[in-house]
């Protein structure tokens, strides 16, 4: 069969790639507009088709073993959902950015309350971090989700950005739930052995997802960039900063777990799903919410890159 040969082979060579594939897929996005209307339809499957390779690409024994010492998936899951929310709220509430740029403020209060991206444990995998660790943080975060995120954005926000817990909870659990079964199914039929040595093609599948979700997500960027180019370099550098800070902050606080656990949770506490947020949120946001959004994506797609460099040195796979 030389076209599922060729396949696989262009599958295991782009997994090789990984983060340089990821960090191109942004650019792609942005200079290919057009791309991002044929996408948009499939957006939500790419997210559900990156969970499942996120559970199908780390051993499920690692992840039990993780939930064996609850402890450091507690803390790590406690700082990210409970610490660092309120840590940026209050920092923006005393800076008066409420007032002064009210979009901003909502943007920054929502990317504070989500849970980690979905593709965290992702793209731990491809730095060569612990990837097991990222996914049982991912998983405990998304699940109290529903109990946190409304509080922060009642606290911070106000009544007007009212989030229901239950309908963002029987998603939450609904997408979760559904790719761990996948997941479990494919191992379940194919072998534990099989799924081991497809470790380079599921890495492949996931830069693929992780295409069509960037550039779903770049719709209108490029239009931004060319009318308001200032704004949208400001906002870029506030999100990478904001991302760079959390990751090198949470790395430092979890640093005596070891550098591949505490930079994968680093990762996932600088990358937050604020998706998931603004769908949740049931109610019209100002236009610079949505382009802080959008924004917010570079350092998503850019930061693995930028750190696999350290993480290798300090960091080595095995």
């Amino acid at each position: 069969m030389p076209l599922l040969a060729a396949l696989a082979a262009a599958l295991s060579w782009l997994g090789r790639q990984g983060t340089r594939a990821v960090a191109a897929s942004i650019f792609i996005g942005i200079m290919v507009p057009p791309l991002a209307a044929l996408l948009k339809p499939v957006f939500a499957y790419a997210l559900f088709v990156l969970l499942c390779l996120a559970f199908l690409r780390v051993d499920p024994t690692q992840v039990r073993a993780h939930f064996a010492r609850p402890t450091v998936v507690a803390g790590a899951a406690a700082w990210m959902m409970l610490g660092t929310p309120l840590l940026i709220g209050f920092a923006l509430v005393a800076l008066g950015i409420a007032d002064r740029l009210p979009g901003l403020y909502v943007a920054m209060i929502l990317q504070a309350a989500a849970p980690p991206v979905i593709s965290a444990p992702t793209l731990a995998a491809l730095m060569g971090l612990d990837a097991a660790l990222s996914l049982a943080t991912l998983i405990v975060c998304t699940a109290v989700t529903p109990f946190t995120a409304p509080v922060f954005a009642t606290l911070f926000v106000g009544p007007a950005m009212t989030i229901s817990p239950v309908a963002l909870g029987a998603k939450l659990l609904g997408l979760l739930a559904g790719a761990a079964l996948v997941a479990w199914l494919v191992r379940r039929f194919a072998g534990k052995a099989w799924v081991a040595r497809q470790s380079e093609r599921i890495d492949g599948l996931s830069v693929v997802a992780l295409f069509v979700f960037a550039v779903a997500l770049m719709d209108g960027v490029l239009a931004a960039i060319v009318s308001e180019p200032l704004k949208v370099l400001g906002l870029t550098l506030l999100s990478f900063a904001l991302s760079l800070g959390l990751a090198a902050l949470t790395a430092l606080v979890f640093a005596r777990l070891g550098m591949a656990q505490a930079l994968a949770l680093g990762l996932a506490a600088g990358n937050r799903n604020m998706g998931l947020m603004l769908a949740a949120a049931g109610a019209a946001v100002p236009d610079l919410t949505w382009l802080y959004f959008a924004v917010a994506q570079f350092p998503i797609y850019l930061m693995p890159a930028m750190l696999k460099p350290l993480a290798r040195r300090v960091a080595p796979p095995p």
